[in-house]
């Protein structure tokens, strides 16, 4: 992990769109659509739009959930 004046970084909270849609292995044009259905969050940074990365882990989990209710 990089640091910067001695503070350490960890993870990043918030990823782009491609950056998002990557992490799902999905195309930028399928998660626009994901978007504008509401399926998945996105916050604005002033004008920049940001995925929080617990976003997508919420919508991989409701994914789960949705495709295999009881678990199995």
């Amino acid at each position: 992990m990089s640091q910067i004046a001695g503070i350490d970084e960890g993870p990043r909270l918030m990823l782009t769109i491609p950056e998002a849609a990557r992490r799902l292995s999905i195309g930028r044009s399928t998660f626009y659509g994901l978007l504008d259905r509401g399926a998945i969050e996105s916050v604005y940074v002033g004008h920049l739009r940001r995925i929080p990365i617990d976003c997508l882990v919420e919508f991989v989990d409701q994914c789960r959930r949705t495709q295999h209710p009881q678990g199995g």
